[in-house]
């Protein structure tokens, strides 16, 4: 087998680090040649002037060099053996996609350069790359970790669900506007399909405010006083937003209303207890119906409940079943969410208005939520 020499160029090949904010990066590692290291340079540099403004929070190249240099120095220290410390690094300043630009413009440099000649050098040179990323990934979980459990923990969660409120408002604008055929006309099957849309935005927008609630305590659940209301209203609310999930799993959605429809209390809370309740229900009902009634127990009190023929609620579960985070036993084959926000913010939201959720249940036969509220009668707005 014939043998191929290769020539290794000199330590000292010409690189585009040239003090300043590249400081420490001039000369190669002992172990890698002067022209892979040369083409590492003008990759880095060449990544830095063609960074587009406003990218990944960075204004410009003044603003992306310094991020540069912490990759290449990770890049060189991890040639090197060492680890670098990458903790200190701008939290609004992400890393990976520096490392992503360097590492895109370095197989361009190396492929067209004289470096191609030394393919182990480049090999290494993109393995310890890796290892920088993997260092980043390490990184950015022990810092969130941290955050998690910092004193700053309960403001990360409701920044989380603030950021996630804003596109799913915007899926549900455009859903609905589609839906309603703003956008030109829809079939039956695209009108079905679109709902479902709607419902997954909303339960997602739904799971982040209860996030939100939870987070700050629960202190604006309610209104301060409260409003006249037509509970015809919330019914025709909750029954457009589920209809689609209901009829995608052939399930009868039926509401039981009140023959004084208009009542004084608090329609926010009410509408989110019915609405979550009910999604809740049609979640773990494949046959039958999900029913949703209020019927009066005086002048002034209703009663409200939301039953299924689902498959009911193991005694195992029941203990902890408004727990805002329960822990699933091993084994536990019950598929209720871990979370349970959203009963949890029920039972607030309820208590709030005055009531107490309860639930009955039975294994395979369904499950039964009800509360009861005052509800005193209101005048016809």
């Amino acid at each position: 087998m014939r043998s191929v020499a290769r020539t290794r160029a000199p330590a000292d090949s010409p690189s585009s680090f040239t003090g300043g904010d590249w400081a420490g990066l001039e000369r190669p590692p002992d172990a890698i040649p002067g022209l892979v290291w040369s083409a590492l340079s003008k990759a880095a540099v060449r990544a830095v002037d063609s960074w587009p403004a406003e990218l990944h929070g960075y204004p410009g190249a003044d603003d992306v060099r310094p991020s540069m240099r912490r990759i290449c120095l990770a890049v060189r220290h991890t040639l090197e053996g060492r680890r670098e410390d990458l903790t200190e690094a701008e939290s609004l300043r992400p890393l990976r996609p520096v490392l992503d630009a360097l590492r895109r413009e370095f197989i361009s440099t190396a492929r067209n350069a004289e470096a191609a000649n030394d393919p182990e050098s480049v090999l290494r040179v993109l393995d310890a790359m890796e290892g920088a990323q993997r260092l980043l990934d390490d990184t950015a979980s022990e810092r969130f970790a941290a955050r998690l459990s910092g004193t700053d923990a309960l403001h990360l969660v409701v920044e989380v669900a603030h950021d996630m409120r804003s596109p799913l408002g915007s899926i549900l604008f455009l859903a609905e506007r589609l839906r309603s055929g703003q956008s030109g006309p829809v079939d039956a099957v695209q009108e079905r399909q679109l709902g479902l849309i709607y419902s997954a935005a909303f339960g997602l927008s739904s799971l982040a405010s209860d996030v939100m609630e939870l987070a700050r305590g629960g202190a604006r659940l309610i209104g301060p006083q409260p409003i006249a209301f037509s509970l015809g209203e919330i019914y025709g609310n909750v029954k457009a937003i589920l209809l689609p999930m209901a009829e995608e799993k052939r399930l009868d959605l039926e509401f039981h209303g009140l023959e004084v429809d208009w009542r004084v209390g608090h329609p926010g809370a009410l509408n989110r207890v019915i609405l979550n309740l009910a999604t809740n229900a049609l979640k773990f009902t494949n046959e039958g119906k999900v029913e949703v009634r209020a019927r009066p127990t005086s002048r002034r009190a209703v009663e409200f409940s939301v039953s299924d023929t689902g498959r009911g609620i193991p005694d195992s579960v029941l203990a902890t079943l408004y727990d805002s985070f329960r822990r699933r036993a091993t084994g536990e084959s019950y598929a209720f969410s871990s979370a349970g926000l959203g009963l949890a913010i029920c039972q607030k939201l309820i208590r709030a208005m005055g009531g107490e959720l309860n639930v009955d249940t039975e294994l395979e036969q369904g499950t039964r939520f009800s509360f009861e509220i005052e509800l005193p009668a209101a005048a016809r707005m």
